[in-house]
């Protein structure tokens, strides 16, 4: 993307009529979020250059963002990106099972993409929802009380 598109800045503006003038920075991880959904969910340092022009930010500090948060991806992802809690919670209530069988059943491991590039998996921390856990998300889908069966449908119906 060599510049913001129109809409694009419009959506920015948007967001930044949440905030005081001398406070743009404020809109970072919102803006971020919209160039990332831009483009096929990941970012790249034009897009985050473009966020610091735009909110006159240090351009350091928009990386700095974007590599401090996991919902950020600075590389391309597959189609369906499997976020998998492994925070406490989750793990005490089995995650490790259901981080293994996906890992097996995809043939991938964090931090990778399968090879007809359908889902990349992740771990991450908390998604505030230690109540059904194991847990994941996929999207903006959240899919408590896993088990490696329910986790086979799920993926099943993933188109």
């Amino acid at each position: 993307m060599q510049e913001l598109t129109p809409h694009l800045r419009q959506e920015i503006d948007k967001l930044l009529r949440k905030y005081p003038d001398n406070q743009r920075q404020s809109a970072v991880i919102s803006a971020l979020m919209l160039l990332q959904q831009a483009n096929a969910g990941w970012l790249t340092v034009e897009d985050m250059d473009l966020v610091a022009d735009y909110l006159n930010m240090p351009r350091i500090a928009v990386y700095e963002v974007a590599s401090f948060y996991s919902m950020f991806e600075l590389k391309p992802i597959g189609k369906h990106k499997i976020c998998v809690c492994t925070n406490i919670s989750c793990m005490l209530c089995g995650s490790d099972t259901i981080v293994q069988h996906l890992q097996q059943s995809l043939n991938i491991k964090f931090n990778e993409t399968t090879a007809d590039g359908r889902f990349t998996l992740k771990s991450v921390e908390c998604l505030a929802a230690c109540n059904g856990a194991p847990m994941m998300q996929i999207g903006n889908k959240y899919y408590e009380n896993l088990t490696p069966a329910k986790v086979d449908k799920i993926l099943a119906e993933l188109d």
